[in-house]
């Protein structure tokens, strides 16, 4: 299976700078004061069983949530200092793949993906418009579905163009929330090799969830174990599974595909 090329983080840039961060709900303490950094043109991983705060996490790096305490920055921005005007901007920043593709099933794959468009970049004309919506569905190698129905196009199809709808407004980093759940294997390698695909055209800088080991070993240059509210192994692949510890190797009951 393919192997994910050794990434070098010297002298770059850190795009997310997460610090000592805290968040509870009542008497549940999700997060108790993670760390982490994601550089520039990195795909960073997040792994951890249901519940563990992965969600949790992406809803405060976006200002969904806020902290109880600790510090987001997301592009030089300390996310909980934002009012409402600069939070806008910054989310038009930041790309998010959801896990069931989010797109608008009374729109056609053109009218999905223009619609980000005509709704942040009023200035566009209706050539430029076409131009970014040719060029997206090409990143994802759709260009063929331009005109039918997201009821028309397969479950891979559809993640791939909610993706591509993402990428129309070229963000500075990707959010991915399980992008393979429910797909079969063989999609599931496109979705990777997509995601990859991604970063090497666009530079992004990504936080990828999920449970797919396979996805984990394909995509992540690092790879960040979430478990009782810390990150408990930060590295490669191989670095954090060769770990001696049940908690981790606990994961290789998952659906992991060598």
């Amino acid at each position: 299976m393919h192997k994910k090329t050794r990434y070098t983080i010297e002298d770059k840039h850190a795009d997310i700078v997460i610090r000592n961060l805290h968040k509870s709900f009542g008497t549940n303490t999700v997060l108790k004061g993670v760390n982490l950094d994601v550089y520039k043109g990195e795909n960073v991983v997040v792994l951890g069983r249901s519940g563990t705060g992965k969600s949790v996490l992406i809803k405060i790096i976006v200002g969904l949530l806020k902290p109880d305490s600790g510090s987001v920055i997301v592009l030089d921005q300390d996310v909980a200092a934002l009012n409402d005007k600069e939070l806008l901007q910054l989310r038009l920043k930041i790309g998010f793949s959801f896990q069931n593709s989010a797109l608008y099933d009374s729109m056609t794959v053109k009218e999905n993906l223009e619609f980000p468009l005509l709704r942040n970049s009023r200035n566009l004309t209706k050539a430029e418009i076409n131009t970014d919506v040719e060029e997206a569905l090409d990143a994802v190698g759709l260009k063929q579905t331009i005109n039918q129905f997201p009821s028309e196009l397969s479950g891979g199809q559809r993640k791939r163009i909610g993706i591509a709808r993402t990428l129309i407004m070229r963000p500075s980093i990707m959010l991915y929330d399980e992008p393979t759940a429910g797909l079969d294997p063989i999609t599931s390698v496109e979705i990777n090799s997509l995601i990859n695909e991604v970063q090497e055209r666009y530079n992004t800088s990504s936080i990828i969830i999920t449970h797919d080991l396979t996805c984990a070993k394909a995509t992540g240059d690092r790879v960040a174990i979430l478990l009782d509210g810390n990150f408990v192994q930060t590295g490669s692949f191989e670095e954090v599974f060769s770990v001696k510890d049940e908690r981790i190797s606990s994961f290789y009951e998952y659906n992991f595909i060598e």
